[in-house]
């Protein structure tokens, strides 16, 4: 069953939150809720509530794969829009699937951290 925008930010914030050493703030502007692990971000969530997107990092591949599957996934706002994806309420965006693109974007992230520096 396809989320809301506000269920499908609750999912990737709980998600990002229950994850080994995630911390969070606003680094940028009020309006990013910024998700790092060892200082890297791998998701951010916009609060503005005409606008009620998450955006994670994505292999190249996968995240063009996404993009053709879903219309509301489209090229990563405020990044690199070949790495990144942002992800909107819509058909098919499930509570798995964005559940599955945070945890994804965690250890994309993670596998460029020094083993010293990743968390547990």
């Amino acid at each position: 069953m396809s989320v809301s925008g506000e269920q499908l930010q609750d999912i990737a914030r709980e998600t990002a939150r229950a994850l080994p050493g995630v911390g969070h703030g606003r680094p940028f502007i009020e309006q990013l809720d910024v998700y790092k692990v060892a200082d890297k971000v791998f998701l951010i969530i916009t609060d503005d509530p005409d606008d009620l997107i998450a955006t994670v990092k994505a292999e190249p591949e996968y995240g063009r794969l996404l993009q053709g599957q879903h219309a509301s996934v489209t090229p990563g706002r405020y990044l690199d829009k070949r790495h990144w994806i942002s992800l909107g309420a819509g058909p098919g965006v499930t509570q798995d699937l964005v559940a599955e693109l945070v945890d994804h974007s965690y250890h994309l992230v993670l596998e460029t951290v020094p083993r010293h520096r990743r968390p547990g």
